[in-house]
């Protein structure tokens, strides 16, 4: 399988679906430090630095669209504009490529603050171009990370998706589930937290605490560099660290969209 990837800072996506199996075909980053990243380690894939000067003509066609869209703007951190923010509202860039596009999955990543200040307005866009969608908040802790990391991760497909096979390729346990449990699940290994929504389910929580145990990631972090002086650019890279995806959830949702697709 094919994807592209929008918002692609350094890589977390994409690192984490091509460890699944797939194929980066095309990427899109703003910023010219994340792009020279992007360059040193996808040096042959096509690279383009905004998402509104993109489209149809420009893009090849995906079997997988994902990225992150800004968080800026609906943040508990930042000013909390919502997604009319000049940087959170390039969701409606992000839309009109699913619909340009048309591919056979979206994967969406934003902070858990996107549940109660723009989750509609994204699933409403989605519903607009004909997108269906599942959603759950996955902590990095529920990858084995000694952190929590809390984030919402989005898969939409087209409307008419034929979905009972998520069973089948391990993700839910009754075929009636969907891929990451229940519809609109908040997913979570404490359920303190304020948040809507049900527990993660079990199933899902085993395959992800089995796929974590197989790789083990996180024996040792790595240091960031936070109180190291002389670092090359190191403003820009805890920046980008900051901004970046967990890719070993991305690994572990693509490679349930492998086994889904070939279905």
């Amino acid at each position: 399988m094919t994807f592209g990837s929008l918002f692609a800072g350094i890589g977390g996506f994409d690192l984490g679906l091509e460890r699944a199996g797939m194929l980066c075909r095309w990427q899109v980053e703003i910023d010219p430090f994340c792009r020279a990243v992007l360059a040193k380690h996808w040096p042959e894939v096509p690279r383009y630095d905004d998402v509104r000067t993109v489209g149809v003509d420009t893009l090849e066609r995906v079997d997988v669209l994902c990225g992150g869209f800004p968080c800026q703007d609906i943040s508990h951190a930042g000013k909390r504009v919502g997604m009319a923010g000049e940087r959170s509202g390039l969701w409606s860039e992000y839309a009109r490529l699913i619909g340009e596009l048309r591919p056979r999955y979206v994967l969406v990543e934003n902070v858990t603050a996107l549940l109660g200040r723009g989750l509609g307005a994204v699933l409403g866009d989605l519903a607009a171009i004909g997108f269906d969608a599942e959603w759950d908040c996955i902590p990095a802790s529920a990858i084995g990370a000694p952190h929590r990391r809390d984030r919402v991760w989005l898969l939409a497909y087209p409307n008419g998706t034929r979905l009972e096979g998520w069973e089948r390729a391990g993700v839910s346990e009754r075929a009636h589930e969907r891929p990451f449990g229940a519809r609109g699940a908040y997913v979570s290994d404490t359920h303190d937290q304020g948040q809507s929504g049900i527990a993660f389910h079990d199933g899902a929580r085993r395959s992800l605490s089995a796929f974590a145990r197989a790789h083990e990631w996180w024996r040792i972090e790595p240091d960031v560099g936070r109180v190291a002086h002389g670092v090359p650019n190191r403003v820009d890279r805890l920046r980008s660290l900051g901004n970046a995806i967990v890719p070993q959830i991305a690994e572990w949702i693509g490679r349930r969209v492998i086994a889904h697709g070939a279905m």
